[in-house]
């Protein structure tokens, strides 16, 4: 049931209403009821607040919730409750399930599971395609329809590489006015396990040239400008797809872009010790390129950060490097990663950090519920962080049914102590709340 309290003394950063500045917030019955300095207390518990940055709660556009199919790795509820540890209320899962989430009954199914874990709102990504096989449209029509009110579309994983289907996509989504979000990879210059270079050559491993993903959107775009349709480019890794993205935006192109906590921290020279947990698609990139990456981020040509939050058990995991999945955890640490790496060194200010993470994504998505601004009468979707405190990295530790995360032994800077999911705790004082 929601609950009454008072949040006192937070730092309030709020970008959808461009706020920063401490004061009271209560919230009663789901919703924010009053905000400013000395509110009384009129029964309502008091919580004190005294240093915590409060931000309306976190939103993810790209989360692999592996629910239906591989419940081994992750479930919906497993993952909606790393996903509140790590300050979130919104989480977008994406497609590539078993059986995928290419009809109505899936993403209905998906949406169900979420309401039934009551830790976040779990939205849910339809499929380009039937079966994410790359030739014959998905039902986006009936997905948009359902109850499930899917606006956003993604084979993600695999890349939609016929051209003609792709344009067709585009305009049939635009009929309704939904995002098509393509894994910019070009197949016939893919087939490999990292970043191709001076390095993957040394290491003996097959590389993806940058010009894998940069073909793809510069296509893409150029689709985006034919038919009108609202494209979102995933987890962008290189410099050259930042410039390709900032030129299409120059010229009014209905496109924003993403980019994850990885790529903006984390380079090529890790996989120097062909440990798998450093293998992601698209691969991590050279120096230059995360440069690029979070020039992008702060100027706005990246709207937002996307954690791509993909759980793999540990025995799949633990293969040769080129026989391994990819993909990494990101939920429980992105807010750590970002404040310790990004923001400490000024790279992000807090307003444009917390931006990234709640007001842009929920914009892009259209989740009006969540990401601002904090206001009367506005849900009660939360999260309260402590921008200084220090935490270590422990995969055995972490919510997530999986243990691959790229950070583990990391000491983390910032660390969320409460989130607040329609005006209930699902985390507090750090402790995890049921649903």
């Amino acid at each position: 049931m929601p609950e009454t309290f008072i949040l006192r003394g937070a730092r309030l950063i709020d970008p959808a209403a461009a706020r920063d500045e401490t004061l009271d917030v209560r919230v009663a019955d789901g919703i924010v009821t009053d905000l400013g300095p000395g509110l009384s207390v009129n029964g309502a518990e008091e919580i004190d607040c005294d240093g915590l940055v409060l931000a309306p709660g976190f939103v993810d556009l790209h989360t692999h919730l592996r629910e239906p199919g591989r419940e081994d790795a992750e479930t919906v509820a497993t993952g909606s409750r790393a996903a509140a540890r790590g300050g979130y209320t919104a989480v977008c899962a994406m497609a590539n399930t078993d059986p995928v989430a290419d009809s109505a009954g899936i993403v209905e199914q998906v949406a169900a599971l979420g309401r039934a874990a009551g830790l976040c709102d779990v939205s849910p990504v339809g499929a380009i395609t039937v079966g994410l096989q790359g030739e014959q449209l998905a039902e986006m029509g009936e997905m948009w329809f359902s109850a499930a009110r899917v606006n956003f579309f993604s084979d993600d994983g695999r890349c939609v590489q016929d051209a003609g289907l792709m344009r067709r996509a585009m305009e049939y989504a635009r009929t309704f006015d939904a995002i098509i979000c393509n894994h910019a990879e070009e197949r016939d210059l893919s087939g490999g396990s990292m970043n191709e270079g001076e390095l993957s050559a040394l290491l003996g491993l097959r590389g993806i040239p940058a010009a894998a993903e940069e073909v793809i959107i510069a296509r893409d775009l150029a689709l985006a400008a034919l038919t009108g349709a609202r494209l979102h480019v995933p987890h962008v890794s290189t410099a050259g797809s930042v410039e390709l993205i900032r030129a299409a935006k120059a010229k009014g192109a209905r496109v924003t872009a993403e980019v994850t906590p990885h790529h903006l921290t984390l380079t090529e020279e890790l996989v120097s010790g062909y440990d798998p947990v450093f293998k992601v698609a698209p691969p991590l990139r050279g120096r230059a390129d995360v440069d690029a990456l979070r020039a992008a981020l702060a100027d706005g040509t990246i709207d937002c950060v996307a954690t791509d939050h993909a759980p793999h058990p540990q025995e799949d995991k633990e293969r040769e490097f080129d026989q391994a999945p990819p993909g990494m955890l990101n939920l429980e640490t992105a807010l750590g990663v970002l404040l310790t790496d990004l923001a400490e060194p000024g790279v992000l200010d807090l307003m444009r950090l917390v931006d990234t993470l709640s007001a842009a994504p929920a914009r892009i998505r259209g989740l009006d519920r969540h990401g601002g601004p904090v206001a009367q009468g506005a849900p009660a979707n939360l999260t309260l962080f402590d921008p200084t405190a220090e935490w270590d990295v422990v995969p055995a530790s972490l919510a997530s049914r999986s243990r691959n995360t790229p950070f583990a032994g990391r000491t983390l800077r910032g660390k969320v102590v409460h989130t607040i999911y329609e005006g209930r705790f699902t985390v507090r004082e750090g402790s995890d709340i049921d649903g």
